[in-house]
């Protein structure tokens, strides 16, 4: 936790490493700024500092126009832990609140509301209503600005449930009508299809991510181009596809078509979750530099750890693709999504993105003869598949990844290795190192032998915590030698790996030839 006088040097430096980790709230004022606000520095006496935009507004401070701290990204505090008040936060973005009520959170939670409203209150200073609030009113907002929606149609797809508290709590944290708004952002967008800028800490390396993404994309569900991915979601209140593209300054441009606007909120978190947004790659790099790998972060600036859009997909393919070469693995995604993926209606297609991941207990009732996999494979997929889709396994953005160790570790023939990458990147944990992956190995030797500062290979890993997911990327990227290549997705199509329970195999002829043992 950052002190006060750290806070307040933030402020002083314009500092955006710090935006969305604390907001700063000014007496004299009173409106709460994100710590890069261009406005002249408030005195020291004038100021305090919240956590959350969510309590600096139940305190009665208005959002800056200038800077607008609701457009902030999301501290990356709650990745890196795993507590009940980190696992509700990522749920409360991921729009449970408005689908299941504060008694919906509670029970995903395994507290009741008196309780977990006890525990956010006294850490962050406000209730998970309070914060659920701050949401509802960021995804209007981006309503009013982005589509010709009617203000009771926008009030109750992000939330809201009447116009009066709707246009209230636009007055308390904007100091404005959502009509004033609306004018002020000029023509909206027409129809469904809402665009919204995404904001990161840089440095990103899009280019890297886009490539890591293109060689794992399912045809149907993505799309990944030098610039763009496109992908389907199933999201609460019907399918969704969303595109992410490069925009200008620190922003990544989300453009939205959703079947139903109340599941703005939960599409960008889902959005955000798929590029690593809310990273803070100046604290991985320092950290990583402090533990020996200057030479790896140095050569790979603003690399990121990729989520996923869809946790069930991200499991099954992760087992679907062990001990087979990548083209194979494919070949049974694109048949499986085409078989038994649900199809999109036409007015949300984009590209070749036109059905959605079939969903666990669909994967679960699949015949044998589906598969043309070993029958050990094939009750691996089933075994998961079930406990996905009757509850007892959840892969959700508030699950507990301690209880998800022990859950899938008991399913037969799920390994370390597996573990390790749905944790990674279904599980959104940015501290899991694939030592058992080969490709990983290979670079870890390549780094000793090269005469890098990386000299104590075991102490400088452990000494990555809690970074260790990035670590992982840059090794395989160093092992990859995408340096040496064009940064384009083209790049990434010419090392592609295979995903197994033991390893990670860059591209080779031979490799594309194996097959299961």
């Amino acid at each position: 936790m950052l002190t006060t006088d750290q806070c307040y040097q933030a402020v002083a430096g314009r500092d955006r490493r710090f935006d969305g980790m604390f907001f700063t709230a000014v007496h004299s004022t009173g409106i709460f700024c994100r710590p890069s606000c261009p406005a002249r520095t408030p005195l020291r006496k004038n100021v305090d500092f919240y956590q959350t935009a969510a309590a600096a507004a139940e305190a009665g401070f208005r959002a800056c126009k200038r800077c607008r701290p609701d457009a902030s990204p999301n501290s990356p505090e709650w990745d890196i832990r795993a507590d009940v008040t980190a696992r509700a936060m990522r749920l409360i973005h991921d729009g449970l609140v408005d689908r299941a009520g504060i008694s919906g959170l509670a029970s995903a939670l395994g507290y009741s509301s008196r309780q977990l409203g006890r525990v956010l209150q006294s850490e962050l200073g406000v209730g998970p209503l309070a914060i659920a609030r701050s949401e509802r009113v960021r995804t209007a907002r981006t309503l009013v600005e982005s589509t010709t929606l009617t203000m009771s149609e926008i009030a109750f797809a992000a939330g809201f449930s009447s116009i009066r508290q709707f246009n209230d709590t636009f007055r308390a944290v904007y100091a404005s009508t959502p009509r004033e708004l609306r004018s002020n952002a000029g023509e909206p967008h027409r129809g469904q299809n809402i665009t919204v800028r995404l904001a990161y800490r840089p440095p990103l390396d899009h280019a890297h991510l886009f490539s890591y993404l293109a060689v794992r994309a399912i045809p149907g569900v993505e799309d990944v181009g030098r610039d763009h991915y496109t992908r389907s979601l199933r999201l609460a209140h019907g399918p969704a596809v969303l595109t992410l593209t490069p925009g200008a300054g620190a922003f990544i441009e989300c453009h939205l078509r959703l079947a139903d606007t109340r599941d703005l909120g939960s599409a960008v978190a889902r959005a955000r979750r798929i590029l690593d947004l809310d990273a803070d790659p100046i604290a991985v790099q320092a950290t990583l530099t402090q533990a020996g790998l200057s030479t790896l972060i140095d050569r790979y600036p603003g690399i990121r750890s990729p989520g996923t859009g869809d946790p069930v997909e991200l499991a099954i393919r992760t087992i679907l693709g062990q001990q087979i070469s990548v083209s194979a693995a494919q070949t049974h995604l694109k048949r499986l999504v085409s078989d038994y993926g649900q199809s999109l209606p036409e007015e949300l297609r984009v590209g070749g993105v036109d059905r959605v991941f079939p969903t666990a207990a669909t994967i679960a009732e699949i015949p044998d003869e589906h598969w043309s996999l070993p029958g050990r494979r094939i009750g691996t997929l089933q075994a998961l598949s079930a406990r996905l889709a009757d509850g007892s396994i959840d892969l959700g953005p508030g699950c507990d990844r301690t209880e998800v160790n022990h859950s899938l570790l008991a399913i037969p023939g799920i390994g370390p290795w597996s573990l390790g990458y749905i944790r990674m990147r279904a599980l959104g944990d940015p501290d899991v190192l694939l030592s058992s992956d080969l490709g990983v190995k290979k670079a870890i030797a390549e780094l000793k032998g090269s005469g890098t500062d990386m000299a104590d290979g075991a102490q400088s890993l452990d000494a990555a915590r809690p970074w260790r997911s990035y670590v992982t990327h840059l090794l395989w990227a160093h092992h990859s030698q995408p340096q040496a290549l064009p940064a384009s997705t083209d790049r990434a199509r010419t090392h592609r790996q295979v995903d197994t329970d033991t390893d990670t195999i860059p591209n080779s002829t031979a490799n594309q030839k194996r097959r299961t043992p």
